[in-house]
């Protein structure tokens, strides 16, 4: 071909390299087709026959199972099955696993009570699923399930973590002696014991960090199949990543080799990393196909979600900070609980334990930290990962000691976080985590998050508010976490017959907008028209690996995935492009979707090319016949994207009512692909830290029973509630990944706590107080400010 421009060659400048390129604010291209109601969310689908569950769930929050009448059910109208924990049992179904090498402090193992999808000895949280009921509607399904009768005995319940740790608390599991699944230790005690020994200074705070319930948009939902004659399961369902939902499925419940099953996940809408992992929902639907020939599916409601759906947070610690005579950080100390809830799940133990060592020193100079965290079973709904999982309040934590701190030592806060920051050119960084820190400019991102913010005016604005008779304050919330460790991701290009390319990767999209990014990258790396590109993250099948999405590492891994498959593209490529242009492979060169002719204008543009191999283009034998890759990329250790959120609020001491006026946050998340996505990003994350910190809290009596479960009663962020944010960035490209991004899904939250809650305490300061918990409720706040004696 010669110098002459094809049409492929157009479609690339102008939909590509420039408006569509890395960094441009390109809008989410799911968003139309939502918009018109055109998803497809796994309720919207429906297979051939299918019937229909519902479950069976306890009323109780401990017992042990005496019975389970299932005769009046499987008599209704319309009812196929009734299944309990005994048939499945029988059926010979595994169980579900927690895959994390956690050992307690003395060495030995954690304990891990076994877990199956149906209770069959005892139920240990009102929710508990014990039976499942298929019929031929779904109306029909749940009428039969609340005939089926459980006679259940009582036993005595405990839903706090400080109860359930004590020597006479009900008992869980034989497994768990004192409801302990781990007693967790980090650090040298000693050493520690020694910092604070020396310390010319100690701050100590107890923290509440509440429980969430954590209500996505779309509930859980999904649809077993299975097929007798090839011996095959098929899962339709929401999550957050298919390849390792299958691995789950296949090693640990169905016992079965992974190519026999396949999961597919359509739209999601949310999670926040309750929808990772299996639940026993799925597995009864799967059952039940098996046993009935048909599809079968389950669709949860709100009210089912709060019982359900594993919760977040969830943790009471102790909080200390060793500083010298000049405020310079010696150590810092976490002791507490974490709690599970009634099951230990897949990562139940994680976020009050490493997780808070990873991101607890946060972007301080801090040379010792001890985390010592006991993780109890209480008789609640089990408690998973939830944005951030266990970031936010690890830097919670420090940013609060840090305020405290400068109080009671007379020290100024920002000065206080300059002296202790870690510099740039301490770069790279050993921290007392374990984790070495690649980036990153902390003090002046601090001192433009105060510029920008204003902080010079910040006392006249108090004074205007004093004058109205309401109380301002101020918040700093310095932040850096630590995203997901390396994961294996497939980074996968195909050519299609109608000139589009499919990107494959094993993320998932459940809200963040994947679509956009991820061809930005492929974009700039090929030079393949924006519009040409598509995504496909939901089919097992199609999946040689995949980490999923969550830890804040998606477009590290898929994006250095879609670089890595790019390269493998150009090297094919080459060589075909050398017998089209008769040249050797080695005198071709690419640039911006051309294959050139090295000094030369004669070229083929990528598009060209593949339009020419799908025609039947005449090879040599040894030549590639398809441009198509699939590769897989090792994973992208743990970037550090850390921040500076301001947020001011009022006070109104007559209602203890907070608003929120202004709120600004500088970040750096390295090399920014979207800035449009990753500002919605830092939206989405603070408003949920904004509900975690002022309203949002699951309460339990002390048996037990939920008493927050619904919106009537569980409060969260509506739009009213959230302030005009200002986002600003100030990136510094990480080192660890080709792109050079650092993550920025779950930011928001770890900023929002420490700054929201620095704030309200700054405000409430002229009564006396040093903290308040979270959730700061008008209710909360108004009681504090009368025990004050305002």
């Amino acid at each position: 071909m010669d110098a002459k421009v094809s049409e492929n060659e157009l479609a690339t400048t102008e939909l590509g390299i420039g408006k569509f390129g890395v960094g441009q604010p390109v809008p989410r291209t799911e968003d139309p087709v939502l918009l018109r109601g055109q998803g497809q969310y796994t309720d919207d689908i429906n297979r051939p026959g299918q019937a229909y569950a519902a479950m069976v769930r306890s009323p109780y929050p401990h017992g042990e199972i005496k019975g389970i009448d299932t005769v009046d059910a499987a008599a209704m109208p319309g009812v196929l099955a009734v299944f309990t924990g005994a048939d499945l049992q029988e059926a010979g179904y595994g169980g579900f696993k927690c895959g994390l090498p956690f050992k307690n402090r003395d060495g030995s193992d954690m304990n891990r009570p076994p877990r199956f999808a149906l209770a069959t000895d005892r139920v240990r949280f009102v929710g508990d699923p014990v039976a499942v009921v298929v019929a031929e509607t779904q109306d029909q399904a749940r009428d039969a399930a609340e005939a089926v009768m459980t006679d259940v005995e009582s036993l005595p319940g405990v839903a706090s973590m400080a109860e359930a740790a004590k020597p006479d608390a009900p008992q869980l599991y034989e497994e768990a002696p004192g409801n302990v699944a781990l007693d967790f230790l980090y650090g040298d005690p000693e050493k520690v014991a020694k910092a604070f020994d020396g310390a010319a200074h100690v701050t100590r705070l107890d923290f509440v960090n509440n429980r969430i319930v954590v209500n996505p948009l779309e509930p859980r939902a999904a649809i077993g199949e299975y097929d007798a004659e090839a011996d095959h399961w098929t899962l339709q369902v929401c999550s957050q990543g298919v390849f390792g939902l299958r691995r789950q499925l296949a090693n640990d419940i169905l016992r079965v080799a992974p190519e026999k099953v396949r999961v597919l996940t359509g739209n999601v809408g949310g999670s926040f990393g309750m929808k990772i992992f299996c639940y026993p929902e799925y597995v009864c639907a799967l059952h039940a196909s098996k046993v009935l020939g048909r599809p079968v599916k389950w669709t949860d409601d709100r009210s089912g979600a709060f019982l359900s759906d594993h919760h977040g947070r969830d943790h009471q610690v102790t909080g200390e900070l060793a500083l010298d005579k000049d405020g310079r950080f010696l150590a810092i100390r976490v002791t507490g609980l974490g709690n599970l809830g009634a099951w230990l799940g897949n990562v139940g133990p994680m976020m009050p334990t490493m997780n808070i060592v990873k991101n607890m020193v946060s972007l301080y100079r801090t040379p010792l930290i001890e985390v010592g965290v006991k993780c109890v079973f209480t008789n609640t709904v089990p408690l998973t990962a939830y944005r951030g999982a266990g970031r936010p309040e690890g830097n919670y934590y420090m940013e609060r000691l840090i305020d405290t701190a400068a109080r009671e030592m007379g020290l100024d806060r920002v000065e206080l976080r300059k002296r202790n920051m870690i510099r740039p050119q301490d770069m790279p960084f050993e921290a007392a985590s374990g984790m070495t820190y690649d980036s990153g400019n902390f003090p002046a991102l601090l001192d433009k998050a105060l510029d920008e913010a204003d902080e010079a005016g910040f006392e006249a604005r108090r004074a205007e508010s004093e004058k109205a008779g309401r109380k301002r304050g101020l918040g700093i919330g310095c932040y850096l976490e630590v995203t997901a460790p390396a994961n294996k991701e497939m980074g996968g290009l195909r050519f299609e017959d109608d000139g589009t390319v499919t990107i494959i990767t094993g993320t998932l999209d459940y809200g963040q907008g994947h679509a956009a990014p991820f061809a930005q990258v492929l974009s700039a790396k090929l030079g393949i028209p924006f519009d040409r590109i598509r995504l496909l993250q939901g089919d097992s099948d199609e999946m040689l690996a995949g980490g999923g999405t969550g830890g804040s590492r998606s477009i590290m891994n898929s994006g250095a995935a879609i670089l890595q498959a790019g390269d493998a593209v150009i090297d094919k490529g080459r060589r075909i492009a050398g017998h089209v242009l008769e040249a050797a492979a080695a005198d071709i060169e690419f640039s911006e979707g051309r294959f050139v002719i090295a000094g030369t204008d004669r070229a083929i543009h990528i598009m060209d090319l593949a339009d020419k191999l799908r025609g039947g283009l005449a090879l040599p034998e040894d030549m590639p016949r398809t441009l198509d890759v699939s590769e897989v990329y090792d994973g992208a250790p743990s970037a550090f994207p850390n921040g500076c959120h301001i947020c001011e609020l009022e006070v109104d001491p007559d209602t203890g009512t907070v608003a929120i006026d202004r709120y600004l946050m500088v970040n750096d998340f390295g090399t920014i692909i979207n800035p449009l996505l990753v500002e919605g990003q830092a939206h989405g994350g603070v408003v949920q830290g904004i509900g975690q910190a002022l309203m949002e809290h699951a309460i339990y009596d002390e048996d037990g029973q939920l008493l927050t479960g619904s919106f009537m009663d569980y409060a969260m962020p509506i739009a009213g509630d959230a302030p005009d944010f200002r986002v600003m960035s100030r990136p510094e490209p990480a080192k660890t990944n080709p792109l050079g991004a650092k993550g920025c899904g779950e930011a928001g939250c770890a900023g929002a706590l420490p700054s929201v809650m620095n704030a309200l305490v700054d405000a409430l300061s002229d009564y006396g107080l040093a903290h308040i918990d979270m959730p700061a409720t008008p209710q909360k706040i108004w009681r504090t400010i009368r025990e004050a004696g305002a």
